[in-house]
């Protein structure tokens, strides 16, 4: 499997020299990010800005974000939990989440309606707890 890590700095350097102010983010926000050219079995960005769905899981400050990847590919087992979004069915990775800088968000797609956003709370704090 050939890795784009090269390509992958280049954007990571552009991302941390970006001068923005942070966006407005909240909880149970759909947002794309540049996640990265990843190791092993980590979940990698897409498409050339290495960018996928990720949720704002935890708004730990207004520049730091705890978020968990998305991804539209079905997967089953108790580190996902599946969720339909405008007649979209997507799972959020539970095992992926992270923090990431404000940097690397680019657009927001929508927000998790409360049922669904609950049930990603609960089987995360179920899992990590």
């Amino acid at each position: 499997m050939f890795k784009r890590f090269l390509e992958w700095f280049d954007i990571k350097k552009s991302l941390h020299a970006k001068a923005v102010a942070p966006p407005y983010v909240n909880e149970g926000d759909i947002w794309w990010a540049s996640i990265g050219e990843n190791i092993g079995y980590e979940i990698n960005g897409k498409s050339k800005l290495f960018s996928r769905p990720i949720l704002i899981f935890k708004k730990l400050s207004r520049s730091i974000f705890f978020v968990i990847p998305l991804t539209s590919q079905i997967k089953q087992g108790t580190w996902f939990v599946a969720y339909r979004q405008s007649s979209i069915i997507s799972v959020a990775c539970l095992h992926q989440a992270r923090s990431i800088d404000y940097r690397r968000l680019s657009t927001k797609l929508g927000r998790l309606d409360d049922t669904d956003f609950h049930r990603i709370k609960v089987r995360f704090l179920e899992l990590y707890a």
